[in-house]
């Protein structure tokens, strides 16, 4: 069993592009409508994050009832994801020092998306 992280947005299409300037990976195309994304995935070295459009997935509620954790490789990477998805969105645990020789922070995204952030240091 594999678990991964679905995402629904408004405007996928856009909102896609977004998660990649942040996260990098590639972006594939799983289903259109028109010239509207529905469905795609962002592939990253060795996880993928699922997204879908809300016109698509047809959420109830928009929130924080999902965490995606993200174990990031290097401090810089940790950093530069940090400061990138506070903008526009909200610290909600500003990154600390943590009890496992790293960091680690919980940030929402413009989206509403809440991320934990995590890096540990060998």
């Amino acid at each position: 069993m594999i678990a991964v992280p679905f995402i629904v947005v408004d405007n996928c299409k856009e909102e896609i592009k977004y998660y990649q300037s942040v996260l990098g990976g590639e972006i594939v195309i799983l289903r259109k409508q028109g010239e509207e994304v529905w469905n795609a995935d962002l592939q990253l070295e060795g996880a993928t994050i699922k997204f879908a459009d809300t016109q698509a997935a047809k959420p109830l509620l928009r929130g924080d009832f999902v965490r995606v954790f993200l174990k990031i490789e290097t401090e810089e990477a940790f950093r530069s994801i940090y400061e990138q998805f506070a903008i526009g969105g909200s610290i909600h645990t500003a990154a600390y020092e943590a009890p496992f020789n790293g960091l680690l922070a919980v940030v929402a995204d413009r989206n509403g998306v809440c991320w934990v952030l995590s890096y540990y240091r060998a």
